[in-house]
């Protein structure tokens, strides 16, 4: 075990900050859960502050020292930016490489230059599928939106039978498949095992993909009628460079953290042998820190050498990339100080205790968590992070492949339903020159979808596995 997990693991075995009954906590909880959701729907308070303050309230109410509810909230914070900062950092320095050397123009020009009228849909949510493995959601939106609008332009195609799919291709990974700052800090959080969720994250995410994307696109374009905007497509990355790296070049970079992390998840599977040199050998080059630097490292030679970049240009570029993320880290941060401070209280337990007396399952329950608290704070990350801190306790007797579903359950959850709280929702709006009924029936009918079918095929796997 490493120093990492010893010191993520006691914390979260530490002693309560209180010793108050299961009623006090409880409502502890529903009073710290419900500043956090009126500071950011009522007040507009960011995310960061109102989980801060969010958890101080839930220790004070708890009854717990002001002192220790501090300590439990700072490290908290600690070690969950220790635990998914660094690897938030680096897909956002992938991203953007891959982004400025035009080697995503390349990937979709490629696809679709060969695909026919009737295959474009699963083409675009196969090319929102690959590029939303290292992109953040919103990025992933505005790098795609050009290709949707000038597809649907060009080919004459409905805005919804090529654009629900790219939604949901991006939306999807952004859940379900780490490395996304919300997978990656709810695996923290339930200490599951990270390459077990990446193939089973995977395995649920293409079938959920195939229904929300091209599927229900069909539908979508039945309920919403609408004109590719004509003012909103930016420029493309590539229009100002002289050449861009090569379609095989950029894909085997994007997907090879991929590679690595299941690799080193089949080999523990297979080898039984630790001391063995293929066992050590993978459980370094597959742990996440590892995969991603390799793939930034390489990144670098095939696609920013390979777009013309100078060394000067690749640097300006990885230094541009850390800026855009400060927000999301705090956020992510933050959401593991309310988590800890959750523990810490007793709410984890109160929910062990509480579950052993309902006919539910442990997985129905954790999305169900998810589900509230995305629909109250609009916020996918908020809602895995708190969800996954809320139910932690449940996975101490499971296997490691019901932990990793528990993981996949929590963040199917935090897709259900987004409306008018959520800023995705007005990020899709505005781009697809929509009004907020449409947007209801389209974008948040498919986040509903999404949710619903992911849970589903966990519900499944869970039965099987």
């Amino acid at each position: 075990m490493s120093a990492l997990s010893v010191e993520l693991l006691a914390a979260t075995t530490a002693p309560p900050i209180t010793s108050a009954g299961d009623t006090r906590v409880g409502i502890a909880a529903l009073v710290g859960i419900a500043v956090i959701i009126t500071l950011i729907t009522r007040w507009k308070v960011h995310a960061f502050l109102a989980l801060t303050i969010g958890s101080l309230v839930l220790g004070a109410v708890a009854g717990a020292p002001l002192a220790k509810a501090v300590t439990s909230f700072t490290t908290g914070l600690g070690s969950t930016v220790a635990g998914v900062g660094v690897l938030i950092a680096l897909g956002a320095v992938l991203g953007k490489l891959l982004a400025d050397s035009g080697g995503a123009d390349q990937i979709v020009d490629t696809i679709l230059a060969r695909t026919s009228e009737r295959r474009m849909p699963w083409a675009m949510a196969g090319i929102a599928g690959l590029i939303g493995l290292p992109l953040f959601f919103e990025v992933g939106i505005v790098l795609l939106i050009p290709v949707v609008l000038l597809v649907a332009r060009r080919g004459n195609y409905s805005l919804m039978r090529v654009g629900i799919p790219a939604l949901a291709g991006l939306s999807v990974m952004h859940g379900l498949v780490p490395p996304h700052p919300g997978p990656l800090a709810a695996i923290d959080a339930i200490h599951a095992d990270l390459g077990t969720t990446l193939a089973l994250g995977v395995l649920v995410a293409l079938p959920t993909l195939a229904i929300a994307g091209p599927l229900f696109g069909r539908v979508a374009d039945r309920w919403v009628k609408v004109d590719p905007p004509e003012n909103l497509t930016p420029a493309r990355a590539s229009d100002d460079l002289e050449r861009r790296p090569s379609f095989a070049a950029t894909v085997c970079t994007m997907l090879l953290p991929v590679a690595l992390m299941l690799a080193k998840a089949l080999v523990d599977v297979i080898v039984d042998d630790e001391g063995s040199l293929v066992y050590r050998i993978f459980d370094v080059v597959g742990t996440p820190l590892i995969a991603l630097l390799a793939a930034v490292v390489l990144a670098m030679f095939t696609m920013g050498r390979a777009a013309g970049f100078t060394k000067e240009r690749i640097s300006s570029t990885v230094e541009k990339s850390l800026a855009p993320i400060a927000g999301i880290l705090l956020i992510v941060g933050a959401g593991g100080g309310f988590k800890q401070t959750l523990i810490d209280a007793g709410v984890g337990n109160m929910i062990l205790n509480w579950s052993d007396s309902w006919n539910i399952s442990p997985l129905l329950l954790a999305w169900l968590i998810a589900v509230l608290i995305r629909v109250a704070t609009g916020s996918a990350t908020v809602a895995t992070i708190s969800a996954a801190g809320l139910v932690a306790p449940l996975a101490a007797d499971m296997s490691t492949t019901h932990a990793a579903l528990l993981v996949l359950a929590v963040g199917a959850g935090s897709l259900f339903f987004s409306h008018v709280n959520d800023a995705g929702f007005w990020l899709v709006k505005e781009y697809f020159g929509m009004d907020v009924p449409q947007t209801l029936k389209s974008w948040s009918t498919m986040e509903t979808v999404i949710s619903v079918v992911a849970l589903g095929f966990v519900l499944l796997l869970s039965l099987v596995l």
